[in-house]
């Protein structure tokens, strides 16, 4: 009944272009609330009063107030003040016209079985198939797998062409406008560029602190880039005397995740394809959620029956674990479908906090995430880097839950951006330890756990390409500030090939233009890509330095990370919220020994 199909798919794209319209209006409403001098006029006299010092929290909260107003032009003149507003509003709507056009990307792309030789079985038989061949959308969970285990060249090529490609006349457009939109209201407002604008309201301060942090981890990084290239280079050459192929004498973009995936294979005697039929997604779920259970002091109780937007979202409440006290609820929502936002993110719905009346309001987040969706026939089964990625996504989950700071303002994830992503960094470190590996897996036929053998060949791994991954990180940030230190419009397809070819040592694919998909560049992390890094630093000392000393799964390091790191949301500092639970200044000890840098 190609009617019914037919129908489906134009209600989901008219419920899509429904929440495109309610998205900008939103985004109108937030721009007009920022830009509210009468507020403005009101806190600003408050700020002048005094002030008990006892106000802690609510003194934060008028000094932030305060710095928000003058970042939005609020202490200018009406003339200036309505150019920001202007360029606010120019600003968020290309944001939006940027991910929209990313969200309704629908390319397939056709391929026989020989052209996808190397993938395994499953993966082939989870494709559509017609007349023309298997179908390949760009999606994640076919891209990536065909990247990675794909042995025909000239198909990866074909999918990272395309892959790189998406929105690449209309977004790239996009991208340069906010970029000369940016800078040109960081200027208004008297600084030197966007970066600098962006910068002062983070840890690392400055666009000189952050470019010197790259340089020197990049100047660390480069021996074992160039090591891991060297070694893709050997494989590659001997893959095209075995084929007949043409060795070209380079490592391209199609060629990268491909042999990373061939040197944890071969190298380190990690085969992903036998590892993820140990992960199979309702076990790694129900371990997942024991784990955090556990280590943070919770309860989760699944909601039967939710009301919720398809049905393959669950809805869980939290609770305390000591009193049973409802602290929150959070969403679930796992698997790829049309329309649906592309990448793996946590999305704050209501946030934590104080309500007139003195009583709490309790917060709501939803995990979104595009994994391989279970058939009739097939399991979902999760790679080792998509459970990583489950655990980091749900650590801002429980980051949002956890928080009882009493001002909206600081609920949640909302520290510095800069160290917003070390709580669940460091949570990522469980899916390498031995004892949460053996709550989270479980094969799929026999529920066997996931053998010894294996999990020390997969930790032995884990420094597998750490060249060439921490230089692509450096590459992503650099292009980011780069971008917006510039002081005229960029042609960001040629600023992305400068990086890579500088930087990785890997050139950009011909005719691509990577940051037109750039998700990060319009959609809130614009000159804070660096962040990834810098908060690694911390993940690493906050882990090493207390739960690989005290335990693992120790509830009482689990407790006091809860009660100094995630329970006071933005209400501190991230500095001192590290110093009081590291008992010291934070350190890059741990971070440059985890990945076999000098210290």
């Amino acid at each position: 009944m190609p009617w019914i199909f037919s129908n489906m798919f134009i209600q989901i794209r008219q419920g899509v272009m429904q929440a495109q319209k309610l998205t900008k209006k939103l985004s109108a409403f937030e721009v007009k609330m920022s830009m509210n001098k009468d507020i403005f006029d009101r806190v600003s006299g408050v700020s002048s009063l005094p002030m008990d010092q006892e106000c802690g929290e609510s003194s934060r909260y008028l000094d932030r107030k305060m710095k928000h107003g003058k970042r939005n032009g609020l202490h200018l003149d009406e003339t200036l003040r309505k150019k920001v507003e202007e360029i606010k509003k120019k600003e968020s709507e290309l944001g939006i016209t940027f991910q929209k056009n990313l969200t309704e990307v629908d390319i397939v792309l056709k391929f026989t079985k020989e052209q996808l030789d190397g993938l395994p079985d499953d993966f082939i038989e989870s494709l559509e198939k017609s007349a023309e061949g298997y179908h390949v959308t760009l999606k994640y969970p076919h891209v990536f797998p065909i990247m990675k285990k794909c042995r025909v060249s000239e198909t990866r090529h074909t999918i990272d062409l395309n892959f790189n490609s998406r929105c690449k006349d209309e977004n790239s457009k996009i991208l340069q406008q906010l970029v000369d939109l940016r800078r040109e209201k960081a200027v208004l407002l008297g600084y030197e560029n966007h970066a600098s604008f962006i910068h002062e309201m983070r840890m690392a301060e400055s666009p000189t602190k952050v470019k010197a942090f790259l340089a020197a981890l990049s100047l660390k990084l480069k021996p074992l880039g160039e090591k891991d290239i060297q070694t893709m280079l050997k494989m590659k050459k001997e893959d095209c005397e075995k084929y007949q192929e043409k060795f070209d004498g380079q490592i391209n973009m199609w060629d990268m995740r491909f042999y990373a995936t061939r040197i944890e294979e071969e190298m380190y005697s990690v085969d992903q394809d036998k590892l993820k039929q140990y992960f199979p997604m309702e076990t790694v779920t129900k371990g997942l959620l024991e784990i955090y259970e556990s280590l943070l002091g919770l309860r989760y109780e699944q909601v039967e029956n939710p009301e919720v937007w398809h049905e393959d979202v669950t809805l869980y409440k939290v609770f305390n674990a000591s009193d049973d006290k409802l602290i929150g609820h959070f969403y679930l929502d796992l698997y790829p479908r049309e329309g649906k936002y592309g990448h793996a993110a946590c999305f704050g719905l209501i946030p934590g906090c104080l309500k007139a009346d003195g009583s709490r309001l309790t917060a709501v987040a939803a995990m979104v995430a595009n994994f391989t969706k279970p058939t009739a026939t097939a399991p979902s089964l999760l790679l080792h880097d998509e459970v990583e990625t489950y655990f980091h996504e749900f650590g801002h989950v429980m980051h949002q839950i956890c928080s009882e700071a009493e001002n909206s303002m600081f609920s949640g994830t909302s520290v510095e951006r800069d160290f917003v992503e070390a709580p669940s960094q460091m949570l990522e470190n469980w899916c390498w330890e031995k004892e949460p590996l053996d709550i989270m897996s479980g094969h799929y036929k026999t529920n066997e756990k996931l053998p010894d053998a294996m999990i020390e060949t997969l930790t032995k791994s884990r420094n597998a390409n750490v060249g060439v991954f921490y230089l692509r990180q450096i590459t992503l940030a650099t292009l980011d500030l780069e971008l917006h230190t510039m002081t005229t419009t960029p042609d960001v397809a040629k600023v992305y090939s400068d990086c890579c070819s500088k930087i990785l040592g890997i050139p950009a694919t011909p005719g691509t233009c990577m940051p037109a998909s750039f998700g990060h560049l319009a959609g809130g992390y614009d000159a804070q890509y660096y962040g990834y890094l810098w908060s690694e630093v911390f993940c690493f000392d906050m882990f090493y330095s207390r739960f690989k000393k005290e335990g693992i799964m120790s509830p009482k390091v689990g407790i006091d990370y809860r009660q100094k790191i995630l329970r006071p949301g933005g209400s501190i500092d991230a500095t001192d919220m590290l110093k009081n639970f590291l008992g010291r200044e934070p350190k890059q000890d741990a971070f440059l020994a985890a990945k076999g840098l000098t210290v």
